[in-house]
């Protein structure tokens, strides 16, 4: 659209003394012609822009202009822009026009400060490596969110058993160092988070969807919805950590949470439900780890155990 272009170019003249007429129009894919009635277009709003001529030349912004930046503070405007960071570590490069707003308004003598105050703290949600599939699942996601179109998927949950669904997305959300979207399941009749990792064969839907406005105060990832219900077992687990594995423990659980075994390990008291996930947990620990109590839980462990090693019993 032509008003986002005009503020895009008023954006980036805020930023850069000069910028060629050529530059701009292959940023927005128009032609020149078009870039220089965009500039008449923003100094017939009020905003002065001047060409300059020749070798070095190019358009910028009469010299002195500033955005007014009273309505926050620098230390807001720095909360701000570190926020958008950290979307935009992942999925989230168009907050990067935002970020160069508040750039702009910047004043030149406290550009120093204002950087500083934006590489105290970085938070950084992407994962180690490359994950083009994730990204793409990510853009089509939102892509869904912002046209309010329903998605279709096969989808994979916790026992790995597989279904297609059909769902009205409302929310992405990253919570645990995962991804999950949340949002109503035509086949299910209700509101479920799916795991990102476990949708197959994502697609956009062109049907639309009205979107029903959610509380969300009530939303249910503050919890570990996917894996507590109704029929869930909870059972309080005693785990104990060797002298050898307890940088481990440090690693998983707050310091509050371990209590000394006298001989350098640890011993840690948990409530999980007790499923797929939780022995896949347990074992992830190897040897480090004992569990002390109930019973049958080290039962299924040893079992477990020994189905693995007789998997590689043949290479030892």
């Amino acid at each position: 659209m032509k008003i986002d272009r005009l503020l895009s170019i008023v954006i980036l003249l805020m930023n850069r003394r000069l910028i060629q007429a050529k530059e701009l129009a292959d940023m927005f894919e128009v032609s020149v012609r078009t870039i220089y009635r965009d500039i008449e277009s923003i100094n017939g709003a009020g905003i002065p822009i001047v060409t300059y001529q020749g070798s070095g030349g190019g358009i910028g912004l009469m010299e002195g202009y500033r955005l007014d930046r009273n309505v926050l503070t620098d230390r807001e405007l720095a909360d701000i822009f570190s926020a958008l960071q950290s979307v935009s570590s992942y999925g989230g490069t168009e907050h990067t026009l935002l970020m160069e707003k508040i750039s702009s308004v910047i004043p030149p003598s406290q550009t120093a400060a204002f950087r500083s105050k934006t590489t105290q703290l970085i938070i950084d949600f992407s994962p180690w490596g490359l994950q083009p599939i994730l990204e793409e699942k990510i853009a089509t996601l939102k892509e869904a969110l912002e046209e309010n179109r329903t998605v279709a998927f096969d989808y994979v949950n916790a026992e790995g058993q597989s279904s297609q669904r059909s769902v009205e997305p409302y929310t992405l959300v990253l919570k645990g160092q995962a991804w999950y979207l949340y949002g109503y399941c035509l086949q299910r009749q209700d509101f479920r988070l799916f795991k990102l990792h476990r949708m197959k064969g994502l697609v956009k839907d062109k049907r639309e969807f009205i979107r029903e406005d959610r509380d969300m105060h009530e939303l249910p990832w503050s919890t570990d919805y996917q894996r507590v219900t109704s029929t869930s077992v909870v059972s309080p687990i005693l785990l104990h950590f060797t002298a050898e594995g307890r940088h481990l423990a440090e690693d998983r659980f707050d310091s509050t949470e371990l209590q000394p075994d006298g001989h350098g390990g640890y011993n840690v008291s948990i409530h999980y439900p007790e499923d797929g996930w939780l022995y896949g947990f347990l074992l992830s620990f190897g040897t480090a780890l004992e569990v002390l109590e109930p019973e049958h839980i080290r039962q299924k462990l040893g079992e477990l155990a020994l189905g693995v090693a007789k998997k590689y019993a043949t290479s030892l």
